[in-house]
Parts: structure tokens; C-alpha cells; sequence
């Protein structure tokens, strides 16, 4: 497509977007009397307008019922996970069996990581990007030290080339085959979180399976972001939360994936009543006897009330399909990327765009390095109704969603920067 920077060519482009009206499903922030050009879908989305009711409905079910709402609640709350399990399979690419929907993200990674970093002999190792998102490196840290081995030998974190900012394919799956019976766990971002870097997921998971290690991804930036294609793809596990593109509110519930292949095994657990076979789970007996499915790995009882809002996000993500979903993404983030780089040229290249240009390494997010003071432009954006998120010590990220930005948004957002930059 030839872009064009003018306000009739992106409301063009609206009007022939057959998803353009989930728009009007959102609640924007304000600013000046109409919708902020809200950017930040990749920390936080936007509350759906149907969130509200949602969440009334379990509240109503609560005052009416009490604890019988467990079983007689418009969605029974004992149940309540299981309304989530189609939707969740279809948003990843999963069979039914192999998804959850539970806990919140770092809390599934800790119990992922009990059953697949399992350290024995030479195989101790575990390789990650450079500068995942802190909170997985922490994470990693911890159960190296819980096993009695040093991170700073076990942890490996893979950096780009010098000079470059993403990693290339190939380098990494030439560390995989370098580290080969040293390596227990591959456990990649879907999406990294600074850079906006797209993983090839059978790609990592193809490499790591041939020297013997299993491999996990954290989708915190992929799940609503990517086409994701989890059980043909053969990784073996994956986490996600559900705040930032799946709209599902702060701190919203999280979602797991375990590949079918392992769901008849006996791998070590932290295991909890709601894992428990459910057919026998009030027998309240002593020994635990697994669910048949990615269910095993739950602790606890639904959280009904971020389940409720999750719901809806859910729903909206069937009606629009991931398909369509990343069809419009890989043109919405065209659009912004050739704004952004005429921007850039008219100020004799201000903005490098790091995140790579290759749609199948990207999603919606893009990262801009910024020269000179890019905290002032920053602040300048946020005075003027933009909402995007600034990384110290020069990166602007920003991410038009595809459920709810326009290419209006974007064209506004290009005279937004083109003014900021004028200070």
C-alpha cells in the first residue's frame, strides 16, 4: 500500500476497516473534549464499555445467592474457569486440554518452571534474551538458586550483535546448538518487551528440542498481539497476563499453556485442590490425583471477579478473530512506522526505529530510539492527549492496537510528534 499523510486518507482506510467498530466497544481517556490517542495497549488496554455489567453481574449473583452462587450464579463460579477454556485455546492456537486460564503471569511461570527446569548432570542451563522483561530474570535467578547453582553460570543471556538491537534468528539458534547438553530451558519473550522483537517460536522450540532441552515463552506482549500457533508450533509451555492487549484490567488473570504431549506425564508440581481431579476433588483424600489436562496445574479456586472481566475480553476477541486481528496490526504499524519516518527525516534523523520492519519479526508495538532530549518530547506527547511510555534512558515505545486504534489515531499522533519535536 502507498501511504499518505493526510487526515482523509486515514479516515479512508477507516471506513473500509471492518473492525474499525469494536472502537466504539472501549472507554477512552479523555483529552479536550474527545478520545486521547491512546498508544500504551502494550502496558495496559483500554476498559471495555461492557466491563462494568460484567462485573456487576457476579456482585448481584454474590448478594443473591451467597455461597450457593458457586453453582447457581448466572456463570457458576466453581466452574467459572471453564467458561474461559475455548476462547483461551482459540486466542493461542491450543487444543482445549492444553490451556488455563489462572494465577497471575510470574506466578505461572514459577510453577511452569517446577516441571520443566528440572538441572541434572552437565544440563544446567538456561538461555534468554538479553534483557527480558525483569521480572522472568528474576524468576530464572530464583529457581537456579533453588536447585543450590550459581545464575551467573546457569543463566545465560543471549545479546544482539554489536552494533545492532534485536537478535537475528540464526544467532540464536546457533547459541541453542553451541550450549547443546548444557542446556536445560530455552524460555524466550513472544514479544520483547523493550524492543518490540517478534521470536519465531517453532523456530526456537525446533532448535531447543534437538539438543535436548525443553523450550517456554512468556507471551505477555504476543497473546492479542500475534496469530499464535502454540500446539503446532510444539512449545512446550508458555504464560501470558491479560492486561495489556487482552484488555482484562490491571492485574487481570493470567493464562497457561502445557503442550498435550506432557499432560499424561508425571513431572513434578507445586500442586493445590483446584488441580485436583475434579470428579473426586470434594472427597477432600489426602493423596492428590492430577486433572487430565493443563488444569493440574492449578492451586486455587477461580477468582471470579477478574475472570468476569476477562470474559468479556474474550468474547471480543472470538467475534474479531485473531486472523483479522493481526491483518489490520501489520498494516496499522505500517502506517505509524512510515509516519514515524518521515518525522524522522524532516529533522535529519531524530527517531531510530529499532524494533525490526519484517512483519513476521514484530508485532504492534514499535520502539524508537531518540537522540537528544527524548524525555522532553516525551512529556511534550503526554501534554497533548498521547498516551505512550518512555524507557530510560532513550526509547519511546508505543503500540496502536488493532481491537481499538484507528489510522486516524495515527495520523494524529504524526502532527502530535511533528509538534513536540518543535517544542
Amino acid at each position: 500500500m502507498t501511504f499518505e499523510n493526510t487526515l482523509s486518507f486515514a479516515q479512508e482506510l477507516d471506513r473500509q476497516d471492518p473492525l474499525h467498530p469494536f472502537r466504539n466497544e472501549f472507554l477512552f481517556p479523555q483529552y479536550k473534549e474527545r478520545n486521547a490517542i491512546y498508544f500504551t495497549g502494550n502496558s495496559l488496554g483500554l476498559q471495555p464499555k461492557a466491563a462494568a455489567a460484567a462485573l456487576k453481574q457476579e456482585l448481584d449473583d454474590w448478594a443473591q445467592y451467597g455461597v450457593e452462587g458457586h453453582f447457581h450464579a448466572k456463570h457458576p463460579w466453581y466452574s467459572y474457569h471453564e467458561e474461559l477454556t475455548g476462547s483461551t485455546a482459540r486466542l493461542v492456537g491450543a487444543l482445549p486440554e492444553e490451556v488455563v486460564v489462572m494465577n497471575q503471569l510470574t506466578s505461572n511461570l514459577h510453577f511452569l518452571l517446577v516441571s520443566f527446569y528440572r538441572p541434572h548432570g552437565r544440563r544446567v542451563r538456561i538461555l534468554t534474551e538479553q534483557r527480558p522483561f525483569p521480572s522472568d530474570t528474576y524468576a530464572f535467578a530464583s529457581h537456579i538458586k533453588f536447585h543450590g547453582l550459581d545464575p551467573d553460570a546457569c543463566l545465560v543471556e543471549l545479546q544482539p550483535r554489536a552494533g545492532e538491537y534485536t537478535l537475528r534468528p540464526e544467532d540464536i539458534t546457533s547459541k541453542i546448538a553451541e550450549l547443546g547438553d548444557e542446556l536445560a530451558l530455552v524460555c524466550f519473550g513472544g514479544v520483547n518487551f523493550l524492543t518490540g522483537q517478534a521470536f519465531d517460536i517453532k523456530g526456537i522450540t525446533t532448535a531447543a528440542h534437538k539438543v535436548g532441552a525443553f523450550a517456554g515463552f512468556d507471551l505477555a506482549h504476543a497473546a492479542g498481539n500475534l496469530h499464535l500457533k502454540l500446539h503446532d508450533d510444539g512449545a512446550d509451555f508458555a504464560c501470558w497476563c491479560s492486561y495489556k492487549y487482552l484488555n482484562s484490567g490491571p492485574g487481570g488473570v493470567a493464562g497457561a499453556f502445557v503442550h498435550q504431549r506432557h499432560l499424561q506425564q508425571d513431572l513434578p508440581r507445586f500442586t493445590g485442590w483446584w488441580g485436583h481431579d475434579k470428579k473426586e476433588r470434594f472427597k477432600m483424600e489426602r493423596e492428590f490425583k492430577a486433572m487430565p489436562t493443563a488444569e493440574a496445574w492449578q492451586v486455587s479456586n477461580a477468582p471470579v471477579f477478574p475472570m468476569a472481566l476477562h470474559r468479556v475480553a474474550l468474547e471480543q476477541f472470538d467475534r474479531a478473530g485473531m486472523e483479522r486481528l493481526r491483518t489490520k496490526s501489520i498494516q496499522l504499524t505500517g502506517y505509524l512506522r512510515w509516519i514515524i519516518e518521515g518525522v524522522s527525516a524532516e529533522q535529519g534523523g531524530m527517531f531510530t526505529i529499532i524494533t525490526p520492519k519484517d512483519s513476521a519479526h514484530n508485532g504492534a508495538q514499535l520502539s524508537i530510539l531518540v537522540k537528544g532530549d527524548g524525555r522532553s518530547i516525551f512529556k511534550r506527547l503526554s501534554e497533548r492527549g498521547v498516551f505512550c511510555d518512555w524507557r530510560e534512558p532513550d526509547v519511546l515505545r508505543m503500540a496502536p492496537v488493532p481491537m481499538y486504534n484507528s489510522f486516524e489515531d495515527v495520523y494524529r499522533f504524526g502532527e502530535a510528534l511533528k509538534a513536540a519535536v518543535a517544542g
